[in-house]
């Protein structure tokens, strides 16, 4: 039956040319913004948990942070500890020098005096933005390292500790006498116990500076794993989408001649009345 007044075909021609546009314009938006997932509306199981994602990928950078703050801090502080054991190996030298004769313990005394003055220099100038691992204030270094959330969305904070050498107290070397051979006699043992704590101390400093940097790297590849992931869930298909534009304009095209031809059809009803 024909109508003048209701044309069932042009409506069904612009019903489809509504939904080509509809797909169109969100094929353009996809190529435009490079997300096939750009808001909740599109796929809002996808977006709630990209941004999930994207929100860790953030902590994670604050992690990458923190570890490399902590491990320059430790890098210092082991540094110094190096140089501490040097000296001291270089103080060895000269009091086992004193325990010969006809030397002269004068300058040997002034010598280790000032090898002494340097080892409290070095340990005070070990820090890094006001941490200090070497000296007496009894802080310690925390590292944030990580960010673990479980199966449940729980967040927990993971931590690493690096325990302060505290060179101030464990480094006495009053002891360090080369007055007279005697008394460097029995400096050496006391300055060999006290090489074996630079030692000990710089070893611990080193495996903590290690630990931190494998962190940050594995910090690193975690980040990266994450941003593909990510990009996997809602980054859009450019080749796939290309074709689709193109596909879509052509169907827009045909859309809009079949729209023109159902709406020229009431016409044919004139010729009945001529």
């Amino acid at each position: 039956m024909s109508s003048i007044l209701t044309n069932n075909s042009a409506m069904v021609a612009l019903q489809t040319l509504k939904s080509i546009n509809t797909n169109l314009a969100k094929t353009q938006d996809q190529i435009s913004t490079g997300k096939d997932v750009g808001s909740a509306k599109d796929n809002s199981a996808i977006w709630a948990i990209s941004k999930v994602m994207e929100s860790d990928v953030s902590g994670f950078q604050a992690v990458s942070d923190s570890l490399s703050l902590g491990e320059s801090t430790v890098a210092v502080a082991s540094a110094g500890a190096e140089q501490i054991t040097n000296v001291l190996s270089d103080m060895k030298e000269k009091v086992v020098a004193a325990t010969g004769e006809n030397v002269d313990y004068t300058k040997l005394t002034a010598d280790i005096n000032e090898s002494i003055a340097q080892v409290t220099s070095i340990i005070n100038a070990s820090q890094f933005n006001g941490m200090n691992l070497l000296n007496d204030d009894g802080v310690d270094l925390t590292v944030t390292s990580s960010i673990d959330r479980d199966n449940a969305g729980a967040i927990t904070v993971a931590e690493i500790t690096v325990t302060a050498v505290d060179f101030t107290s464990n480094l006495d070397l009053s002891d360090i006498d080369v007055s007279d051979a005697t008394n460097a006699v029995a400096s050496i043992t006391a300055l060999e116990a006290h090489i074996q704590t630079a030692v000990d101390g710089a070893a611990a400093l080193g495996a903590s500076a290690k630990r931190i940097a494998d962190q940050n790297v594995f910090v690193g590849k975690v980040m990266d794993a994450m941003k593909s992931g990510i990009g996997s869930l809602v980054d859009a298909d450019m080749e796939a989408a290309s074709a689709r534009l193109q596909a879509l304009q052509t169907q827009q095209q045909l859309g809009v001649q079949a729209l023109s031809i159902a709406n020229q059809a009431p016409q044919s009803i004139l010729s009945l009345f001529r």
